[in-house]
C-alpha cells in the first residue's frame, strides 16, 4: 500500500486558532422560528460559496396559511398531546394558542398537525415520518417532556426543518430520590412483608433484610441521577464508587466517590445502581457475562432504561442466586406482560416506570419543556435541543465529507481509550489548510467530533446547536488548532488530527510520541480515510468496522488472519498494511462487514506475531 509522507517541514506554518466571533458564535445563533431570518456578515465564506455571505438563511414554510397568519400577527399555535402540569400550560397560553388534544390516534394527530407550529409530548405519543410529512412544512418544533427521545424520528425532524427540544434536568431530584426508594426498599423487603401482612400472614423471620452501612454500591453512570444518589446513599452509611467514560475524577473525587473501570465496579459491589443511557454500546450490558463476574448475592437497583439489562440472563442469575434480589423501575417492554416471569419473581420488587412521577418533578419539566417550545418559537437558541438546524446546501455539498470525516474521527478515538478510564484532559483539534481562517468556518466540524466522542457511550444527540452545551456538561475541553499549508484554497481542509491527551490507550500503537491518543484522516476523492494511527501512517477507509493489529511484518500474516475471518463466516471488505521498514513492526488493518465473535477476535489476538490488537466500530 501507499504510505502518505509528511508534508514537507517548510511548508508548514503554525497560525493561532481565530476564536470565533462574538456575533457568530453558537450561542448566538438562533435555530429559527418559521417565517424569520438572520444574515450572517461576519463569516466570510470561501470563493466556493462566497455569494452566500450576504444572503439570509430563512427557514420557509410551505403552508400559504401559516405565512398569512404570521404576517397577521396571529399567536402561533402548540398542540399538547400528553398531559402537562399545569404551570408549562398557563406559560404556554400566554405566549400561543394551546390545542390539550389527548390520548390522539397516529390518523388523527396527523390530520390535526398541519394547523400548528409546536407539539408537545410524553412517550406515549410517536412522533413519526408520517407525522412531519403530515404538517407539510407548518411544524418548527416537537418539545419531549422528559428525557428520552425514541418516539421522535429525529431524522425526518431535521429534513423538515423542525427543531426537537426535550426537558433532560427536572426529572433528576426525581428519578435519584426514586432509585434510593427502591434500593432501601429492596434491602428491607418492604413490598414484600407489607403485601404479606395485608394477607393475614405475619412473617417476620421470612423478611429478615440486609444493612447498608458499610456496604459497597456501584454507581453505572455518574451523569446528573448517577451523582445525586452517590451523594444520598453516602449519607446512609453506603462506601460509593462508579463506573463512568465520562466522568471527570475531579467531580467524582468532591462527592467522594471513586472512578473504577466497568469490571472493577461491578465485581465489587454489594449494590449496583444502573444510571445508563440505552445506545448500542449499553443494550442488554447486563448480560449473562456480566453477571458471572459480580459478587455472588448483588442485589441490583435500576430507575434508568429497560433495555440495559438483559431480562431472561437476570431471571437466570436471580434464580440461581448469583443476584440476590432486583428493584426495577423500567423495563425492555413496557408495560411488561402479565405472566413476565421477571416482575413475578418473588425476589424483585417493581414499580410502573415512576422515577420522574412526583408533583414536584411534573411540574419541573412542564415548565422546562414549555420554556424550550416558547423560546424556539420565538427565534432563541434552546441549549437542549437534539436536532441540527438547516444548513445551506452549498456549504453543506463541499464540507459534507469532512464532516463525516471529523465524526468517525471522533468515533473511532473515543474507542481506543482504555475502558474506565474517560477522557480528563483537553480534546485538541488540529486542522490542516491552505484556506486563510475567515474562509472556512469549524464550527460544524468541531461538533461532528463532540458527536462522535460523546454519542457511542450516551444518549445525547451531538449537533452545531447543542455541541459546546453537550461537551461543557460532560467536562470535555475541546482546543482548536489550524496548520496552513502552501497549496490550492480550492480544497477546504488537508487533514483532520484529533488529539486525547491524559488518557490510557486500550492499543498502545494509538499512542503519539508525546503520549496522547491521535488519529488523523484525509478526504481522498470525496472519500473519508483514515491516514495516522499514532505515529504511524496507514490509509484505511473509514467504513464499517475495522480490525487495527500490530504485529511483526512476517510472510503469511494476511494470510492467517484472513483464514480465521473466513472459517467464521465474516466477510473482509479490505485488508491493508503499514510498515516503518521490512521485517519490522507494522500495523494490519482489515475491514469487516460485520462484527466478529469475541472467540474469532481472540483467535486473531493468539497468532505469536500478533503484539495487539483492537475492534472498531465506524459506522453510527
Amino acid at each position: 500500500m501507499a504510505l502518505l509522507p509528511p508534508p514537507p517541514s517548510h511548508s508548514l506554518r503554525p497560525l493561532t486558532l481565530t476564536s470565533l466571533n462574538p456575533t457568530t458564535s453558537l450561542s448566538s445563533l438562533s435555530f429559527l422560528p418559521p417565517f424569520a431570518s438572520i444574515s450572517l456578515p461576519s463569516i466570510r465564506l470561501s470563493s466556493h460559496y462566497h455569494h452566500l455571505s450576504n444572503r439570509s438563511l430563512r427557514f420557509i414554510p410551505s403552508a400559504s396559511s401559516a405565512i398569512a397568519a404570521a404576517a397577521a400577527g396571529a399567536k402561533p399555535t402548540v398542540i399538547v398531546a400528553e398531559k402537562l402540569g399545569d404551570a408549562g400550560l398557563a406559560l404556554l397560553r400566554e405566549f400561543a394558542n394551546v390545542d390539550c388534544a389527548y390520548n390522539l390516534s397516529p390518523e388523527e394527530l396527523c390530520a390535526k398537525i398541519s394547523l400548528c407550529d409546536a407539539l408537545i409530548v410524553r412517550s406515549g405519543t410517536k412522533v413519526t415520518r408520517d407525522v412531519f410529512e403530515a404538517s407539510k412544512g407548518r411544524l418548527k418544533v416537537v418539545g419531549r417532556a422528559g428525557v428520552g427521545i425514541d418516539n421522535v424520528d429525529l431524522q425526518a425532524a431535521t429534513e423538515s426543518g423542525c427543531l426537537v427540544v426535550n426537558a433532560p434536568t427536572a426529572n433528576t431530584i426525581a428519578a435519584a430520590e426514586h432509585a434510593i426508594a427502591l434500593l432501601t426498599a429492596m434491602a428491607r423487603n418492604v413490598a414484600a412483608a407489607d403485601a404479606s401482612l395485608k394477607a393475614g400472614k405475619w412473617q417476620r423471620n421470612k423478611y429478615v433484610g440486609v444493612s447498608l452501612v458499610g456496604k459497597t454500591l456501584a454507581v453505572m453512570g455518574f451523569g446528573k441521577v448517577g451523582s445525586e444518589v452517590a451523594r444520598r446513599a453516602k449519607g446512609l452509611g453506603l462506601h460509593v464508587v462508579a463506573h463512568d467514560p465520562y466522568a471527570p475524577v475531579d467531580r467524582a473525587r468532591a462527592v467522594g466517590v471513586e472512578l473504577l473501570p466497568f469490571d472493577d465496579a461491578v465485581s465489587t459491589a454489594d449494590f449496583i445502581s444502573l444510571h445508563m443511557p440505552l445506545t448500542p454500546t449499553t443494550n442488554k450490558l447486563f448480560n449473562e457475562e456480566t453477571f458471572a463476574k459480580v459478587k455472588k448475592g448483588v442485589r441490583i437497583v435500576n430507575v434508568a432504561r429497560g433495555g440495559v439489562i438483559d431480562e431472561e440472563a437476570l431471571v437466570q442469575a436471580l434464580d440461581d442466586g448469583t443476584v440476590a434480589q432486583a428493584a426495577l423501575d423500567v423495563f425492555t417492554e413496557e408495560p411488561p406482560p402479565r405472566d413476565s416471569r421477571l416482575v413475578q419473581h418473588e425476589n424483585v420488587t417493581v414499580t410502573p416506570h415512576l422515577g420522574a412521577s412526583t408533583m414536584e418533578a411534573q411540574e419541573g419539566v412542564a415548565i422546562e419543556i414549555a420554556q424550550a417550545v416558547i423560546g424556539a418559537l420565538k427565534g432563541e437558541l434552546a441549549a437542549t435541543a437534539v436536532n441540527a438546524p438547516m444548513v445551506p446546501p452549498e456549504v453543506l455539498s463541499e464540507l459534507s465529507p469532512y464532516v463525516t470525516l471529523a465524526e468517525k474521527l471522533g468515533r473511532l478515538a473515543v474507542q481506543l481509550v482504555s475502558g474506565g478510564s474517560g477522557i480528563k484532559g483537553v480534546v485538541k483539534v488540529v486542522y490542516t489548510s491552505s484556506r486563510d481562517p475567515d474562509d472556512l468556518d469549524t464550527r460544524l466540524l468541531r461538533a461532528m467530533v463532540i458527536k462522535g466522542i460523546v454519542e457511542p457511550i450516551s444518549s445525547v444527540f451531538v449537533n452545531i446547536v447543542n455541541a459546546d452545551y453537550v461537551s461543557k456538561q460532560r467536562g470535555l475541553r475541546l482546543s482548536e488548532e489550524r496548520i496552513f499549508l502552501d497549496g490550492s484554497p480550492e480544497i477546504p481542509l488537508q487533514s483532520i488530527q484529533i488529539h486525547l491527551g491524559n488518557v490510557e490507550a486500550r492499543f498502545a500503537s494509538a499512542l503519539s510520541d508525546a503520549g496522547d491518543i491521535r488519529v488523523e484522516g484525509r478526504v481522498k476523492d470525496g472519500i473519508p480515510r483514515l491516514t495516522m494511527v499514532g505515529s504511524l501512517s496507514v490509509d484505511v477507509s473509514l467504513e464499517g468496522n475495522v480490525i487495527l493489529c500490530r504485529q511483526v511484518d512476517q510472510p503469511g500474516m494476511i494470510g492467517r488472519v484472513g483464514s480465521i475471518l473466513g472459517g467464521k463466516n465474516v466477510n473482509v471488505s479490505f485488508m491493508s498494511v503499514a510498515r516503518n521498514a521490512p521485517r519490522k513492526q507494522a500495523i494490519m488493518a482489515i475491514g469487516v462487514d460485520e462484527e466478529p465473535e469475541k472467540e474469532t477476535l481472540q483467535m486473531i489476538g493468539e497468532i505469536p506475531a500478533i503484539e495487539e490488537f483492537v475492534f472498531l466500530k465506524l459506522y453510527s
